[in-house]
């Protein structure tokens, strides 16, 4: 395959799946205002914040106070902002035009829908605003809705490839960087297990759940008994849970080996191995990790260890099939 092709549906999965995940957490977090007070809702948005990376110029609470309905506009629909839920459809979209040929009329037609869908003229004169909860909520759960026909679509009619294999791999590196970013700002949670809760925390808990669309699942394994050991254990280690950060090394991990049986040459097959290596060692961390062990020692120092070694990953991926030398193609 192709570099250029394979760095375009490679992005285009991550920007997807990064624009659903910030909407997934905005849509969340605003459902929560309606439940606590406004101290503990100005410490749960700069969480959000935090967990989406400190966005450049993004900012709540200060000596004007901040409205959060406003702050989530400017999440979504700010052009300025690169990590914007607009600017990441975009970016996917022009990915996606760049390759046409390589994925279905389905695929293309579906994330069009979900282009025309962020950018209709009607959004930006009405701008979301606190006195009028339901039109977010709605407007929220619709693009998640749509990136996930997307993901199923894309499944169930494109060859399940070297293409739909980078896919799988922006797809889940982007998943597992999030996931760990966002357990990192609840870190109160891991530092202490002997402190008692503080008020609406329990709130934060089932919030944290529902970020990562867990609640459910946590509950039919662990029942309604939410604590934060055990939220840290199946966010980060359940095995067959899609949005835990283990689910998505494994998920990447098969993805990338799918890969590496189709490339050949001397020098394919010597970065495939460094490639496997990495990411054989950070699957293996997670699959033979024990929570109690991770709580013994310092969590954020763990999860950082997590996001350091995807984006090593990352930067492989990009040494051996998207920038690799002339040399290294001629002997490919």
């Amino acid at each position: 395959m192709l570099s250029r092709v394979a760095d375009n549906l490679y992005w285009m999965s991550r920007y997807l799946e990064r624009a659903e995940h910030t909407v997934r957490l905005l849509d969340v977090n605003l459902g929560l205002m309606l439940d606590e007070g406004p101290n503990s809702a100005d410490r749960r948005w700069q969480k959000v914040i935090a967990a989406l990376g400190h966005p450049k110029g993004v900012k709540f609470g200060g000596e004007h106070g901040s409205d959060a309905y406003a702050l989530a506009h400017n999440l979504i629909f700010d052009r300025e902002l690169p990590s914007s839920v607009l600017s990441c459809i975009m970016a996917a979209r022009e990915n996606a035009r760049n390759v046409r040929e390589q994925i279905s009329t389905e695929m293309w037609q579906r994330l069009n829908s979900l282009y025309l869908q962020v950018t209709r003229p009607d959004l930006k004169l009405h701008p979301m605003s606190s006195t009028d909860t339901e039109e977010p909520t709605e407007f929220l759960q619709s693009v998640m809705e749509a990136v996930h026909q997307f993901q199923g679509v894309t499944d169930s009619t494109m060859s399940h490839g070297e293409g739909w294999q980078f896919i799988q791999v922006g797809r889940y590196m982007e998943r597992a960087t999030a996931t760990v970013m966002l357990l990192e700002v609840y870190k109160e949670f891991w530092s202490d297990q002997e402190r008692l809760p503080e008020e609406n925390e329990y709130l934060e808990w089932i919030g944290l759940l529902r970020s990562c669309t867990a609640f459910e699942a946590y509950c039919k394994v662990y029942t309604a008994d939410i604590t934060p050991d055990r939220i840290l254990e199946f966010i980060l280690l359940n095995a067959e849970f899609p949005h835990s950060v283990r689910f998505s090394i494994d998920s990447l991990q098969t993805a990338l080996d799918a890969i590496r049986r189709g490339a050949s040459g001397d020098g394919a097959m010597t970065g495939a191995a460094e490639l496997t290596r990495l990411a054989g060692r950070l699957q293996a961390s997670l699959s033979f990790s024990q929570v109690d062990e991770i709580l013994e020692q310092d969590v954020v120092s763990a999860l950082r260890q997590v996001v350091g070694q995807c984006r090593a990953i990352h930067r492989t991926i990009y040494t051996l099939y998207i920038n690799y030398s002339i040399q290294a193609a001629l002997a490919g």
